[in-house]
Order: C-alpha cells, then sequence, then structure tokens
C-alpha cells in the first residue's frame, strides 16, 4: 500500500515566505496585536520593567504574551515561557522574543490595577458598538480555590483541637519516657521535641487570631494569606476567593468584577456604585440573588437611584410562628400609627425607642393582648413576653425589593442564565476553577482580571468586531524587513546563487524583487 512520502529532516530548503504570510489575516494572534498596539499602557499604568544589565522588554510584548495564553487556555509562566520558543503564532505576535518565566510572571504580580484598566477598556469598545445596553444588568460572585491546602487554614477552632491533641500526647511521651530505656528513651525524646515546636507554632497562629478583631470568626492561611475558607456549595467547603462580576443582559458581556475573600452579604452596593459609573447611567434594573438580600444593601441601591430585583430568602427556623399563618409578613403594618396589626386584630405599638444589633438598628413592637389571646400558642411559643416583632432601620427597602420581584417574575427569571454564562464559559470550558496565583488579594485580581479580559475579548471577536489597523504601526512593522532584504540582496543572495549554480537573473523569492 502506498503511503504520503515524509519529507527529509536534513533536506535545504530556501522558504518563499516570511513568518508574517504564516499567520492567517483571521488569526485571533492579529486581533490581539491590534488591540494592544491601540493602547497608551503608560497612560492605563503599565511602568517599564526594572532592567538588570540588558534593557526591560516592553509592557505591550508581555501583555500580548498573557492575553494571547489566557485565551488559549495557558496561564503558568513556565508554560508561557515554552510556548515563546515553539509556537509560531507567538512568534509572529513577540518578534521572536523569548521572556523567562519569573519576568512574566512578575508582570503579572506587578501590574493588578493597570490590568484592570485594560479590561475596562474591551468594555469602553463594547459601549462604542453599542453591544451593552445598560437597562438590565445582573450580579453573582463565584468561588475560585486559592493555592492554599485546608491544613494550612486555621481558627481559633481547629488550633484548640490541635493544641489539645498535642497536649495529651505529650502526657503519653512523659509517661513513655519513666519507662523506657536505652535508645528507646532518646527516640521518644525526639518525638517530645517535635510536638514542643508544634505546640510552640500553633500558640504563635492562636496570639495572631486573638488579636484580629477584624471580624467574629478570624483565620490565617499560612501559604496565600489573604485567601479563606468559605462554604462553596452546599456543605462542601474550600480554602478560596470570591469574584464578584456583573454581567449586562444584550450579549453576556462583562463590565466589572472584583475579587474579595468575603461572602456576597455585603457586596451589592458597591458593585452598583461601580456600574453607575462604568455605565454612566442609573436607568437599569440589577438581578441578584437571595445571598446579595441585605437591608443596608437596599439603602446604598436606593440612594443610588438604582431599581433592584433581589430574591427574597425563606423565613428561618427561629422565626417561624408555630402556625405560618401567625408568621410576621402576615401583620399589617401602619406607617401612620407606626404599629402592627396581627392577624386577630389586636395592635402591636413601639416603646420607640431604637436598639442596636451588630450591622443596623431595629425597633421592637408587642402588645399586651398577647396573654389572654386564644391563639396564642398558634402565633408564638414565648412563655412569658408573647409575640414580638421586630421592624429594622431598613425594612422600607427592603419592602419595595419584595414588591418589584413581585410584580416582575419574568424580569427575574432572567438572571440565571445572564450572569452563570460568563462562569460556565471560564470554569467549564476552559477549565480555570483556581486562582493559580498566591502572593494575596492584589495577585489573585490580576489574575481574573486577565481571565475576564479573554472573555470579552473573545465575546467581541464572536461578535464580529475587529480592532483597526493603524497605518503608523504597519510603517513600523515593514521598517525593519525593508533592511533586512537589502541586506540579503547586497550580500547573502550573491552567495546562494554561487553556492547551489543558480543563475545571478534567476530571483526565487519572488517577494524580495517585489519589494527591492
Amino acid at each position: 500500500m502506498e503511503y504520503q512520502q515524509k519529507q527529509s529532516r536534513t533536506q535545504l530548503t530556501l522558504y518563499t515566505t516570511c513568518l508574517d504570510d504564516m499567520i492567517a489575516e483571521e488569526n485571533s494572534a492579529r486581533t490581539i496585536d491590534r488591540f494592544v498596539d491601540g493602547l497608551d499602557l503608560q497612560a492605563l499604568g503599565f511602568g517599564p520593567m526594572a532592567s538588570q544589565g540588558r534593557p526591560p522588554y516592553d509592557p505591550a510584548d508581555l501583555l500580548k504574551l498573557y492575553i494571547y495564553g489566557y485565551l488559549n487556555r495557558i496561564r503558568s509562566s513556565r508554560n508561557l515561557e515554552l510556548e515563546c520558543a515553539r509556537n509560531i503564532e507567538l512568534m509572529w505576535l513577540l518578534g521572536n522574543l523569548k521572556p523567562d518565566h519569573n519576568t512574566i510572571a512578575r508582570f503579572r504580580k506587578d501590574n493588578p490595577k493597570a490590568i484592570k484598566r485594560v479590561f475596562r477598556a474591551t468594555v469602553s469598545i463594547a459601549r462604542n458598538h453599542e453591544l451593552i445596553g445598560a437597562i438590565l444588568i445582573a450580579g453573582d460572585s463565584t468561588k475560585l480555590r486559592a493555592q492554599n491546602s485546608k491544613k494550612n487554614n486555621f481558627n481559633l477552632k481547629k488550633v484548640a483541637r490541635h493544641l489539645e491533641y498535642i497536649d495529651k500526647k505529650l502526657e503519653e511521651h512523659q509517661q513513655e519516657l519513666a519507662e523506657a530505656d536505652g535508645d528507646r528513651k532518646e527516640d521518644i525524646r525526639k518525638l517530645a521535641e517535635n510536638r514542643e515546636r508544634q505546640r510552640e507554632r500553633y500558640l504563635r497562629i492562636q496570639e495572631e487570631l486573638r488579636a484580629d478583631t477584624s471580624t467574629e470568626n478570624p483565620q490565617i492561611s499560612t501559604s496565600d494569606p489573604d485567601s479563606r475558607h468559605q462554604i462553596v456549595r452546599g456543605t462542601i467547603t474550600e480554602v478560596c476567593y470570591t469574584a464578584q462580576t456583573t454581567v449586562d443582559a444584550d450579549h453576556k458581556l462583562l463590565i466589572d468584577y472584583k475579587i474579595t475573600n468575603q461572602n456576597d452579604k455585603k457586596a451589592m452596593g458597591g458593585m452598583l456604585r461601580r456600574a453607575k459609573a462604568i455605565l454612566s447611567t442609573n436607568a437599569f434594573t440589577a438581578l441578584y440573588d437571595k445571598g446579595y438580600h441585605t437591608g443596608s444593601e437596599f439603602k446604598v441601591a436606593d440612594d443610588l437611584g438604582v431599581d433592584t430585583l433581589v430574591a427574597v430568602p425563606g423565613i428561618g427556623r427561629a422565626s417561624q410562628a408555630p402556625d405560618p399563618a401567625y408568621n410576621a409578613e402576615h401583620f399589617n403594618y401602619d406607617p401612620q400609627r407606626d404599629s402592627y396589626r396581627c392577624p386577630q386584630r389586636h395592635e402591636l405599638t413601639s416603646n420607640g425607642n431604637w436598639y442596636r444589633a451588630r450591622n443596623y438598628r431595629f425597633k421592637q413592637y408587642k402588645t399586651k393582648a398577647c396573654k389572654n389571646c386564644p391563639v396564642r400558642n398558634r402565633c408564638t411559643s414565648a412563655k412569658q413576653n408573647g409575640k414580638i416583632l421586630q421592624r429594622s432601620e431598613f425594612t422600607t427597602f427592603i419592602e419595595r425589593n419584595a414588591r418589584r420581584v413581585e410584580e416582575q417574575p419574568d424580569v427575574y427569571k432572567k438572571r440565571q442564565a445572564l450572569v452563570e454564562h460568563p462562569f460556565g464559559t471560564i470554569k467549564r470550558q476552559w477549565g480555570f476553577d483556581h486562582i493559580i496565583t498566591k502572593k494575596g488579594i492584589p495577585a489573585a485580581g490580576a489574575d481574573f482580571g486577565l481571565i475576564a479580559l479573554a472573555y470579552n475579548l473573545k465575546r467581541l471577536i464572536k461578535l464580529g468586531w475587529k480592532p483597526e489597523i493603524r497605518e503608523n504601526h504597519r510603517t513600523n512593522i515593514l521598517k525593519k524587513p525593508l533592511l533586512t532584504v537589502k541586506r540579503l540582496k547586497d550580500g547573502v543572495l550573491s552567495h546562494i546563487s554561487e553556492f547551489m549554480k543558480i543563475p545571478p537573473s534567476f530571483r526565487p523569492i519572488s517577494r524580495i524583487s517585489q519589494i527591492v
């Protein structure tokens, strides 16, 4: 049977093309090249890298390398270094530059703010091409695993368990020392010394945790200091970061992102402020899930003039009445009298005092009629004071949101299809379900910023956007090949002709004869 014949690896070949001809016009590398060349990187905050005996790399080249890498699912600086030496598209894009992995990694670590400004440039492009409607947006978060194992994350309870275990083991070692002799005693002594060193380490961690008063349950992560142990889904937990994102409804383009190490409870207000600034309007409706249902955040939205549709969470067990018909939502509030009317038509009044909870103030409402009420056992399980209602200072804003959700159920149903679209692409299709850096929130923000930037560029390309070709840039590209061609014509080409016995009038490279 005949097969296709391979070309000999040792055969000399005189190529009739240049590197530029090997990259198709519609190749994404050309889009990246034109996009980055159209940016004012100095104005965006990219500074020159430190020089170590030779000129530094141009930030534009390293940015092109990273965008290409993230678009092609390559994030590791070592893998990017490898691709620079074997990937013909990167050879074209970087002009055969081969930065080492330390230079590549340092560029990402040192430029988190500038990378975010480049991401914002993609949002501006989308707005200029009318790809962002700014009518309906959706916000949500996703958890991205950090470079920190659960074993290297500590809180006070975990440290206390470790200390209890170590103390128990030290007691056992003391008993064994009393009974052992010879070499056995020396082995036990070494084990006890190791336990003591572990105990000292945990005591230092315990002191640091007790000194942290910023949260009720402080944590320390020893590998990636800003990462936190959080619930990812149901009962599944990970040491991770939270990526807050905002998506426009028209084409599922990201308009904002922020990396945090906290849950969603206090995130909505900041997301809406940034969305208003980015879109230069507040005439949009924002959709969020029940994790964002917080009274103080509703007040922020109201102050900004933004309508929100946030899913209303169910009533917790502690707030449930024995009979659901007597839950708090069935008590009618009268704003003129500042009182509630229960289903039995009794009036619950307040003494006018505001009480302080952890993050808000509230009033209490009760009535003496509870003592002799025939349905008291169905309404409350309290033995002495009867039914007591609490009204937060933010209840008015919470009720307005609930009415909007009830009035626009079809609009809220769009939330998941909008905001989960980027997560599906990023985490499932691209496999970017973790943060690759481990130097804190800024470095994590740079990593996710490049992910968001790559996602938006991918969407823009799919939607038909093409960056303009700058004439100055094309002129600069052609200058160096012209010099090379002249040098070839004057020197090397004649030697090639003589060596291969080719007549001087013969010009095998039509491109050279045309340019010269």
